[in-house]
């Protein structure tokens, strides 16, 4: 009887090893068949600005067949500025506000565009206006403005009300003068500028041609921002070649992302 509980108590001892044993293996079986999947690799994140909306509804059905990140940039003050600012918040594009500033050069400028001429308060109620005219927005970048962005005075003015809201400035970078890096670095404001412009041409090989050179940049910095406008010749090819980036490994995102 004593030697029958032994030879009971010696086979649960083995089974209970055995048991362990294969669960063992199994552990490792699966370690080793993680390593043979590959990882999934971002070659680098790209995020397409498109400026100038606001004058008019067009071309938004073929914006609402891009099923990817953008941020849309609305000129404030304009027929169906604040329209399309909700329409694009409900879509969950990231909306900023395309705000005119004075360029060098004499054209035609919009409503309560921003004067280098103008005193602190007059530039801070403008900026306050327009944010109201489109509702909560993320940034904030230049319509035109190679005059504005290259004054210290004017900028500061800008970077400290928006530095009060929490939104960022994107610099459409229109002036090779423009002092808005270093002052936003200086002020501690999130901050961001543009790399490429993409439809300059309204061809649509060029614009082609300007999307994949963004391939490049993303992979050598880990980040680009592009700028362009909502036509449809532009938001076609968009259609059409940012699928073909994503499955190259390049991510689409917004710019409040990117912005420092």
């Amino acid at each position: 009887m004593e030697n029958h509980k032994k030879y009971k108590i010696a086979i649960i001892v083995l089974s209970i090893l055995v048991i362990a044993q294969a669960l063992l293996l199994i552990h490792f079986w699966r370690l080793a068949t993680r390593r043979l999947v590959k990882p999934v690799f971002i070659k680098g994140k790209i995020a397409i600005v498109l400026d100038d909306w606001g004058y008019n509804l067009k071309n938004l059905n073929l914006l609402e067949q891009i099923n990817y990140p953008l941020t849309i940039s609305v000129l404030p003050n304009l027929p169906y500025s604040g329209v399309i600012a909700q329409e694009e918040q409900k879509r969950g594009n990231e909306v900023i506000l395309h705000l005119p500033m004075e360029p060098n050069e004499k054209y035609s400028l919009e409503k309560n565009t921003i004067l280098v001429t103008m005193d602190e308060p007059t530039i801070i109620t403008l900026i306050n206006m327009d944010l109201a005219n489109l509702g909560k927005v993320k940034g904030v970048s230049n319509h035109m403005g190679s005059k504005a962005t290259d004054d210290i005075r004017t900028m500061s003015i800008v970077f400290k009300e928006l530095k009060k809201k929490g939104i960022y400035f994107l610099d459409s970078l229109v002036s090779p003068h423009s002092v808005c890096l270093d002052l936003a670095h200086k002020m501690h404001l999130s901050f961001a500028k543009r790399d490429i412009f993409i439809d300059n041409k309204q061809d649509p090989d060029y614009i082609k041609n300007q999307l994949y050179k963004l391939k490049t940049r993303a992979r050598v910095y880990g980040q680009v921002i592009a700028i362009g406008h909502g036509r449809k010749t532009t938001l076609e090819v968009l259609k059409e070649v940012m699928p073909q980036l994503e499955k190259e490994g390049y991510r689409f995102v917004f710019v409040s992302e990117l912005a420092r």
